[in-house]
């Protein structure tokens, strides 16, 4: 039993219109039909979701064989009232008796099956194994303690300064999610961002961190504090969202923030996945007087010719390149054209993961605005950051002058 859904259906659907939705189901299915034998069973199970019977097969591998045949026929271009669409398919594989003796049973595996084909990059295959199934389970209890969290508050922000890499001042930090749970503690992103993405309540939780951020600064500022700019992660599914240039007004609005004070990090990819959207979105925001900042810089793809166009203050050269450059010589070249490229277009450089001396002499060399990293301070509660911003904290490996 193959179980299949359709890669990016949801953003044509949503963006071309249903009428071009439904043509495109329609060529998918056909190409469907074409792909497999006369004796085997395809149907539409709903929405973007398809499911196959193979029924006379000897081994599993020739089921793999026939997912093959069928991301090969999907990977032609469909061309639908003027438009070349691309759509690709995640396959979930289920095989009886081995994995189940009853229908429901093979639907609910290869539907398993088919998430992690999802997770592991989308457009690929996968057979099910008895441990996906406790991935399902893990993720479901992940699914539903974060909707507790949500309702009782166990979210707090850590900030982790950033410094300018020749006066050695704070110019800023960056608002990073934590997780008390009452089991497990504190738990970091890594654990639950990417289940929050996929049930959807990363739009709640990145509105959360976004008003926590606001309140914090706001609250040092009222404390008489030197408070320095905070920058804020955001998904795509939340930059995509329909509310989020009115949320992220409100939430300055109500309260009572200048607008300078917040930064917004997004990622190359998720600006350039529709990049002419994304340029009339960061308008607005920049006309709300926002800062924005591209995240991971140099790991994505990027049009030079957009990235002139998009209003971006600042570039922050993704850490892999910063903690490479020694054994890798073309990170340090990489590390260097991002600093060019910064410098030429106006906007400030900042330099994530920097670990180590090594590192900061090599950046201050090239002549990096910035740094960020463990090796001027881990991320920090409010409280310690506040004692940071006073002048009653010190940090082990202050920037030398």
């Amino acid at each position: 039993l193959l179980f299949l859904d359709l890669d990016n259906f949801k953003h044509i659907n949503d963006s071309l219109g249903h009428a071009v939705g439904d043509q495109l189901l329609q060529s998918v299915a056909n190409r469907l039909v074409a792909g497999v034998r006369v004796t085997d069973t395809v149907c539409r199970q709903g929405g973007d979701e398809f499911v196959i019977l193979l029924s006379e097969i000897e081994q599993p591998q020739a089921a793999a064989r026939v997912a093959k045949i069928l991301r090969s026929e999907l990977a032609l271009p469909h061309l639908i009232d003027g438009h070349e669409l691309h759509v690709s398919l995640s396959i979930g594989i289920s095989v009886f008796p081995d994995d189940g003796s009853d229908v429901d049973m093979l639907m609910q595996n290869a539907d398993t099956a088919m998430y992690h084909a999802k997770a592991s990059g989308r457009d690929n295959y996968q057979f099910f194994k008895a441990e996906m199934n406790a991935r399902a389970v893990r993720r479901q209890i992940v699914e539903s303690s974060l909707r507790r969290a949500l309702k009782h508050n166990e979210f707090l922000l850590h900030y982790q300064p950033q410094f300018d890499l020749e006066s050695g001042e704070i110019t800023g930090a960056e608002a990073l999610i934590r997780w008390q749970d009452p089991e497990y503690g504190l738990v970091g992103p890594a654990q639950f961002i990417s289940i929050a993405e996929e049930c959807g309540l990363i739009v709640p939780i990145g509105q959360w961190v976004l008003r926590e951020a606001c309140s914090q600064i706001r609250a040092w500022l009222d404390a008489g504090l030197s408070a320095v700019p905070v920058a804020v992660n955001i998904s795509a599914v939340e930059f995509r969202h329909e509310a989020f240039l009115g949320g992220v007004a409100k939430i300055l609005r109500e309260t009572g923030l200048a607008p300078h004070y917040l930064e917004l990090e997004l990622t190359e990819n998720m600006l350039m996945h529709d990049a002419e959207s994304s340029a009339t979105v960061l308008v607005a925001l920049r006309a709300m007087g926002v800062t924005l900042a591209i995240d991971d810089f140099g790991i994505g793809y990027s049009s030079l010719g957009y990235l002139k166009r998009f209003p971006i203050d600042t570039l922050k050269i993704d850490q892999s390149f910063v903690r490479d450059f020694a054994t890798e010589i073309d990170d340090g070249t990489i590390v260097s054209a991002i600093i060019g490229m910064g410098k030429s277009l106006r906007q400030r450089v900042i330099a994530e993961g920097v670990e180590s001396a090594e590192q900061l002499a090599f950046l201050r060399e090239r002549q990096c605005d910035e740094g960020q990293g463990f090796h001027f301070s881990h991320p920090l509660p409010a409280a310690d950051f506040a004692r940071l911003l006073a002048g009653t904290r010190d940090i082990a490996h202050a920037v030398p002058a």
